[in-house]
């Protein structure tokens, strides 16, 4: 068996890490985690494992990925059998589209609303340029919900876009954004999810005080 390592930053602050770590874990693989704390002093450590400096990094053998799609598509060729993509293949375009949407976009709500799992707010004011991302957000997960009939994104089984917006599910609770009852479920059913509440187990143990990179990782 290859051995497999899976570096990530903080639980608590890191969605892309959270990313990584549901797909590898929805794929059934077998990792060792690699803890990088987000400090400045760790900058050029995390430079050397990723040229992009974000992290997730996911090393299988002799294979080194480090891009969150990336290791979507990766765990997904390792182990087809997993349904990280939908068997359908317009679902499978379909579910490609809103992953890249979420992977690429809503910078803004990214800075208003930034991963914070262990923070409750009882209301928040969100400043007026995140609102059209959030809008966004709620469109994808109803068309979602309503086409493929829930209680997943793409129906009875978790996908890649589950993985994709389960940090924005964290942030929506963190920042009591409003919702209605289709998409708080949802969001209730990715925190009941055990995978998510493992890695909020992890969150919850880690140090209170840690340093924040200027960029979301």
């Amino acid at each position: 068996m290859l051995s497999a390592e899976l570096t990530i930053s903080s639980k608590n602050y890191s969605s892309w890490s959270l990313r990584g770590w549901l797909l590898c874990k929805m794929a059934g693989l077998e990792f060792t985690e690699v803890v990088a704390p987000p400090d400045e002093k760790n900058r050029k450590e995390l430079l050397l494992l990723s040229p992009s400096v974000l992290v997730p990094r996911l090393t299988h053998g002799v294979v080194t990925v480090w891009d969150t799609l990336a290791i979507a598509e990766y765990m997904h060729e390792w182990n087809p059998s997993a349904g990280l993509l939908p068997y359908d293949q317009a679902a499978r375009a379909h579910c490609r589209a809103v992953s890249g949407e979420m992977h690429s976009g809503f910078q803004n709500m990214r800075s208003a609303l930034p991963m914070n799992i262990r923070t409750r707010y009882q209301s928040f004011k969100i400043f007026s340029g995140a609102r059209p991302d959030v809008e966004r957000i709620k469109e994808i997960w109803t068309e979602c919900l309503n086409h493929y009939g829930g209680p997943w994104l793409f129906g009875q089984t978790p996908t890649i876009a589950d993985a994709m917006f389960a940090p924005v599910c964290s942030r929506f609770v963190t920042y009591a954004v409003e919702l209605d009852p289709q998409l708080k479920a949802y969001c209730d059913h990715i925190f009941a999810w055990p995978l998510m509440q493992e890695w909020i187990a992890g969150a919850e143990a880690e140090p209170a005080e840690m340093v924040e990179l200027e960029v979301e990782f």
